[in-house]
């Protein structure tokens, strides 16, 4: 008898041209997880994880991407590096070309150029080496200096997030959680990368060390021509830091744009809740909170429709059927939402 498969959705992607001012282009991108059942653990499901972003990211500049807990930003972040085997659908073009069409060889020299910082600085840092074989040991792989130079190059870019020489010698547990995180992003930019994911790479962090882990990007970024995509809950930050933002909800990208147009004139009806939540320092401020009935549904079954809509005032019968495409409202300012038709 032959096995019985839970039917893999319709992912086709019309693909885009590249343009050579974007460092990243992201084109209708799809990840999905299988759901096993059974004794055979046979697949029954899939869980949508990302479904469907679509975005380009300018040289030089960065991009926030916000959302609720599980909405599918890391994996968002993780499929671009390509960390996981395969894609479900979609594109994904770094300098033009698409990663997941890059044999082991080029990915591998490509590498270099796209780096992560992870959310937990303590559990991304092996506790069996030294910080400078960790700084290190990607830099003698993929030989970005001599042997003569390494140490020297190795000082100097420790040097430049904060951390002394001395150091070197020293393993992980012995740092602070914001020390811990300046050697995650030393380890980063030791590869001379163009692009980085910075994966909440402050949210473990207290206020006084994220001020900063987020001047210290900055500044990295200023003196590198550094091309970040910047994953966090906190909009204070996104806001300090970002050029574009990108709100993602239920694995979709519902809203997309320029930082001030969006901080300025939020469209969605979930960034307009998600923009309420942002405490005022003026106790004499009244806040006009939006607070969202229900919780989020499962990615493994979302709603049809707009996912949006079992959460959202505005909801109409159309809503419920239909689900919104991507829409241009004003220059560079796109969202998916039916209430603009």
């Amino acid at each position: 008898m032959s096995e019985k498969k839970a039917k893999l959705p319709e992912t086709a992607v019309t693909p885009v041209e590249y343009d050579p001012q974007y460092i990243l282009m992201v084109n209708g991108l799809k990840k999905y997880f299988p759901i096993k059942g059974g004794m055979i653990s046979k697949t029954v499901g899939y869980v949508k994880a990302v479904d469907g972003v679509t975005f380009n990211l300018k040289r030089g500049q960065t991009m926030g991407l916000v959302g609720e807990s599980g909405c599918g930003k890391t994996t968002t972040g993780r499929t671009i590096l390509r960390l996981y085997p395969d894609k479900t659908a979609g594109q994904v073009l770094f300098n033009g070309q698409e990663v997941y069409d890059l044999s082991s060889r080029e990915l591998n020299a490509m590498r270099p150029k796209m780096q992560i910082i992870f959310q937990d600085p303590f559990s991304s840092l092996s506790p069996r080496l030294p910080v400078g074989e960790i700084i290190g040991e990607a830099v003698r792989q993929h030989n970005i200096v001599s042997k003569e130079e390494y140490n020297d190059y190795i000082d100097e870019v420790m040097d430049n997030c904060g951390l002394q020489p001395f150091h070197k010698d020293r393993y992980p547990h012995e740092f602070s959680g914001g020390q811990r995180q300046r050697i995650c992003i030393a380890r980063a930019l030791a590869l001379k990368p163009e692009f980085i994911v910075c994966d909440e790479p402050v949210s473990a962090l207290d206020v006084s060390i994220q001020a900063q882990i987020i001047n210290l990007l900055n500044d990295l970024q200023e003196k590198n021509n550094l091309t970040y995509l910047f994953i966090s809950h906190d909009l204070s930050v996104v806001e300090h830091i970002s050029d574009a933002v990108g709100v993602m909800y239920l694995g979709n990208l519902v809203e997309y744009g320029a930082k001030d147009d969006i901080f300025r004139n939020p469209l969605h009806p979930y960034t307009e809740a998600l923009f309420s939540a942002i405490p005022v320092p003026d106790p004499t401020v009244k806040m006009k909170r939006i607070v969202l009935e229900g919780s989020i549904p499962s990615p493994a079954n979302p709603p049809s429709g707009c996912k949006f809509h079992t959460r959202c005032v505005h909801c109409t019968e159309r809503c419920k059927v239909e689900e919104p495409v991507q829409k241009e409202i004003e220059p560079g300012h796109f969202v998916a939402c039916h209430k603009y038709d």
